[in-house]
């Protein structure tokens, strides 16, 4: 269990039979009356934000949630293979759990299964990953670093914006929360 005045960002409850996590919260004590807490919650599952007030000092069960390394060997299907890398077991995600997050996965990656219950709640990759680029237009002698951007087809399908100097078989590092081009490696 865990109060209200404990809130913070991240902190993860149990709420109506599923996970929310506090994005922001506001500890209110106004001049007259009892004080209370405004928060905005995220819910693990499917992503909906709301925004919710409790009373201050008010308990409400806090998830449990269970975080694994483990890393990607092969995709089979339409399922990707994992292996847990401190009890070797396998294990096996679809594509819609681990979301859009799925164009940056290859084989050997580690990532960071989140699970509430036995649910997979979220897939966390690392926050850069080093690709090679397979698709891009060529570049021209003249472009510049300022220039101008274009778009590449990464090694594991994804397309993003990168300048207009990388070229074809380059690797580039790319930062996977906002899916944006960092430098090359």
């Amino acid at each position: 269990m865990i109060s209200s005045n404990d809130f913070r960002p991240g902190v993860s409850i149990v709420l109506d039979g599923s996970v929310w996590k506090v994005v922001e919260f506001l500890h209110v004590k106004p001049g007259k009356g009892s004080a209370f807490v405004r928060t905005k919650l995220k819910n693990a599952q499917n992503g909906n934000v709301m925004e919710k007030t409790f009373r201050a000092g008010e308990t409400l069960p806090q998830a449990n949630l269970e975080k694994s390394t483990m890393q990607h060997t092969y995709k089979e299907g339409d399922e990707y293979v994992f292996m847990d890398m401190e009890t070797y077991e396998e294990g096996r995600l679809s594509a819609a759990q681990i979301g859009d997050r799925v164009k940056y996965l290859k084989e050997g990656m580690e990532v960071n299964v989140v699970r509430w219950d036995d649910q997979v709640l979220d897939v966390e990759l690392p926050n850069t990953v080093t690709l090679e680029v397979v698709q891009a237009d060529p570049g021209v002698k003249g472009d510049t670093a300022t220039g101008g951007s274009k778009p590449a087809v990464l090694e594991t399908g994804a397309t993003i914006m990168v300048p207009l100097f990388i070229s074809q078989g380059e690797r580039i590092r790319i930062d996977t929360r906002n899916d944006t081009y960092q430098g090359r490696e």
